[in-house]
């Protein structure tokens, strides 16, 4: 079984693919509405879905096993992205398909998630690689299962999260899981 890191990093590989493909549809002289919805529909669900699914399983354990000050800025980071990248999703839901204005979304998106991933990449997938082999692997079953229970969106919140606030749930169930002490997020306390 893959680890978590593999997991992430193949669907980046698969973002950057379906973005490619977008892109070539836009560039053809006569482009078909229901092409691009068989890219952007999948596309769109699996954004959601990512995000979700990090949220749920990977930015928890980075902020336990990441350095104090760096896991935490990176999870504020990368929650605030999510975000960024669901009022994309979102907006482009809310205009026709091929509009100026479903484009404009769809850039929208694509930058957020482009920026996403590579500090994700370059900070918190980098950083986690530390995390011992067997947890890494352990929550790479957790991802993949993640999206085979969760196939609809409606069984999943794709609401925006307050990062702040985000971190500090976290916090506040590590202490009632295990009470070993804090994450140490002093940072945050206090808010």
């Amino acid at each position: 079984m893959p680890d978590i890191i593999e997991l992430i990093f193949d669907d980046h590989e698969w973002f950057r693919r379906q973005f490619a493909a977008l892109d070539e549809l836009k560039s053809r002289r006569r482009v078909e509405i229901t092409a691009v919805e068989a890219v952007w529909t999948p596309l769109a669900k699996r954004l959601d879905l990512h995000a979700a699914a990090e949220e749920k399983i990977f930015y928890p354990q980075l902020l336990r096993v990441g350095e104090d000050g760096e896991a935490e800025a990176e999870t504020l980071d990368a929650i605030g992205d999510h975000n960024d990248i669901r009022d994309g999703v979102r907006e482009a839901a809310g205009n026709p398909i091929l509009s100026a204005e479903w484009w404009a979304a769809v850039g929208r998106t694509r930058r957020a998630n482009d920026e996403h991933m590579a500090e994700e990449e370059r900070e918190g997938l980098a950083d986690f690689r530390t995390a011992p082999e067997d947890l890494r692997e352990s929550l790479g079953r957790r991802f993949a299962e993640y999206f085979l229970v969760h196939r609809t969106l409606s069984e999943v919140d794709t609401s925006d999260k307050d990062p702040k606030e985000y971190v500090r749930e976290i916090e506040e169930d590590r202490g009632e899981d295990d009470n070993p002490g804090s994450l140490r997020i002093g940072s945050l306390k206090g808010r």
